[in-house]
Parts: C-alpha cells; structure tokens; sequence
C-alpha cells in the first residue's frame, strides 16, 4: 500500500465482533475515501509427530482462512466500492495484526470491536491496554451491542 494511501485496518475472523468491525470500516472508508485492509490471523499449528498430518491440517486451514477472506472481502467491495487488500499470517493475532500496522505506515486506523456482554475480548484487551498510548495509528473500537442503524450513522 501506498505511504498516502489511508487505511482501516481489520482483523477477520468468525466472531460477531468482528462483522461489526468489517461493517464499520467499510462504511468509514466509504464515507471518508480510505481504503480497507483485511487481515486474518491463523493460529500456529501444534507440532505433531506425523509431518503429513501436520501439513494437511495447515493446508486445510489456510483454504479456510482464503474462504473466509475472500467471502468477507467481496462484501466490503460491494459496500465500498472497491476491493480491500487482504492479508493471512500465522501466529498470535494481536502481534500480527501490530506487525502489519508497523509495517504499513498507510494504516491509519485499526478497526476494533468490543463483546457486547462481559470481556471485550483478546484484541482489544491487547490495543485498549498497556500499548494504547504507543500506537502509530488511531485504534476505534466500536461497542458490541451498537445497533446497525447507529452504527450506519455514526459511519
């Protein structure tokens, strides 16, 4: 991504939270001009002593994370208007998705969203936390129990 172009950031997986996250930044972006960038993080797979076994399981779960990315990304094209950049690594989400946002001085925006009932959840326990005030980019996180229609209007 381009040194100017500004970009929402968003973790994809298959909570609620994130679909409010997806809705959000896509909205955001078409309001605001930016661009949206999807990033789905696959857990590290366990070392098994069957190599084989170990493999098609990492195989199968990238063809998910590809399913997935590209399922999410079509419906971030049809809202905005343009298709997002998409991203799969392995490894710890939360690191990850900081790996990317320091390697891509074009994100200007991660885009969090909070549980609607008890823990906000992993992500932004990790960016609402200890690392909030050393972020290089603004973190939003958008209240789990918000209903689509505010939500469309606070976009």
């Amino acid at each position: 991504m381009a040194e100017n172009a500004h970009t929402f950031l968003v973790v994809v997986d298959e909570t609620p939270e994130s679909r409010r996250a997806i809705r959000f930044a896509a909205l955001r972006a078409l309001h605001t001009g930016a661009n949206v960038c999807l990033l789905h993080v696959l857990k590290p797979t366990q070392f098994l002593q069957w190599g084989g076994v170990q493999k098609a399981m990492e195989v199968e779960a990238e063809q998910e994370a590809e399913a997935l990315l590209a399922g999410t990304a079509a419906e971030v094209e049809q809202m905005l208007g343009k298709r997002p950049t998409v991203h799969i690594r392995r490894g710890n989400a939360p690191e990850e998705a900081l790996r990317l946002i320091n390697e891509d001085r074009g994100i200007r925006g991660l885009v969090l969203a909070a549980a609607a009932r008890g823990k906000p959840g992993p992500l932004v326990d990790f960016f609402a936390g200890e690392r909030a005030g050393t972020m290089p980019c603004l973190v939003m996180i958008v209240p789990g129990g918000i209903s689509e229609e505010d939500l469309d209007r606070l976009t």
